[in-house]
């Protein structure tokens, strides 16, 4: 697909309301400009950032601070599911096949990738702070922090935290709760 398939605002909003829906999720709007910008170009990154203040203003999709800190959530209002319902055929079929099929195939990385966070910092005696989280909507299910020596120690943790927290969890909770 063409980058920004439609300079259409309209088209836009209604793309954006069909990711929502599709993902079944609350989204960071990280998430957001990778799924439809940078990774499919389904919209174009400025007109992505508009389009969402739009819908915002509009009251079609809510923002909220998730309790537990981390970076505001979007998700449809009841206004937005009954725009898409009524409107969504103007989005061309081949366009929401598109969506639908890219979104299935990756909403499990996308949802891991805002749900499950890494950071690092350097500490100064020269070691690393590896903070490692699990992010919920309504709150912070895990958080651990670990100091490490090497930076490429604390890289390594944070790149492969999105493919081990579950693991982590469930051994931390078992071994915790036995």
């Amino acid at each position: 697909m063409q980058a920004g398939i439609t300079q259409d605002s309209t088209i836009n909003k209604l793309i954006l309301l069909f990711v929502f829906d599709k993902m079944e999720a609350a989204l960071t709007e990280a998430t957001i400009l990778d799924l439809c910008s940078y990774k499919n170009n389904w919209i174009d990154f400025t007109n992505c950032k508009q389009t969402l203040l739009d819908l915002v203003q509009n009251a079609f999709v809510y923002k909220s601070v998730p309790m537990g800190g981390g970076d505001e959530l979007y998700d449809l209002t009841a206004e937005g599911r009954w725009c898409l319902k009524n409107f969504y055929k103007r989005i061309p079929s081949s366009v929401r096949q598109l969506i639908a099929d890219d979104i299935k195939r990756k909403r499990i990385d996308y949802r891991r990738s805002q749900d499950y966070v890494a950071t690092y910092v350097k500490c100064e005696d020269g070691s690393y702070d590896v903070i490692l989280k699990i992010i919920e909507p309504t709150k912070t299910t895990l958080e651990v922090k670990l100091n490490v020596m090497t930076r490429s120690i604390a890289k390594y943790l944070e790149r492969t935290w999105q493919e081990k927290a579950p693991t982590v969890y469930s051994k931390i909770s078992d071994t915790l709760i036995d």
